[in-house]
């Protein structure tokens, strides 16, 4: 159950935006084996220059469509983590969305204990969930 929390700066229409989150989605489902129907995210839109994001001395260019995608999750290996990127970096390219220079992504693990979905409790804890 990965929460992802994708954050642009307002350069896309609320058209684009959802179709990045869809193909977020998408990744998510087919990468990280996220259950179906499993599906937390959080678009943020900031006005152009609230993200400072420099190129760490790639050689990376970086332009005002820089989105920065951070996923919170359980358990996904270091091959499922290089496999998402990639293909969110492709994928979003290829629609137009987001150039590949302008793509950060960062990936966070947390526990069980870490997650309530409502109502007060750790639903993997009390096996709700």
């Amino acid at each position: 159950m990965p929460l992802v929390r994708i954050t642009q700066q307002d350069v896309r229409t609320p058209e684009e935006s959802r179709q990045m989150a869809d193909i977020v989605q998408d990744v998510m489902l087919e990468l990280f084996a996220a259950p179906p129907g499993d599906r937390y995210q959080i678009l943020e839109t900031l006005p152009v220059g609230s993200i400072v994001a420099e190129d760490t001395g790639l050689g990376l260019e970086r332009s005002d469509g820089v989105v920065i995608i951070h996923i919170t999750q359980q358990g996904r290996g270091e091959e499922q983590k290089k496999a998402i990127y990639a293909a969110l970096s492709e994928r979003l390219a290829a629609a137009g969305l987001v150039r590949e220079d302008d793509l950060i992504v960062s990936v966070v693990e947390n526990g069980h204990e870490d997650w309530s979905f409502g109502r007060g409790r750790a639903q993997f804890l009390t096996g709700e969930l």
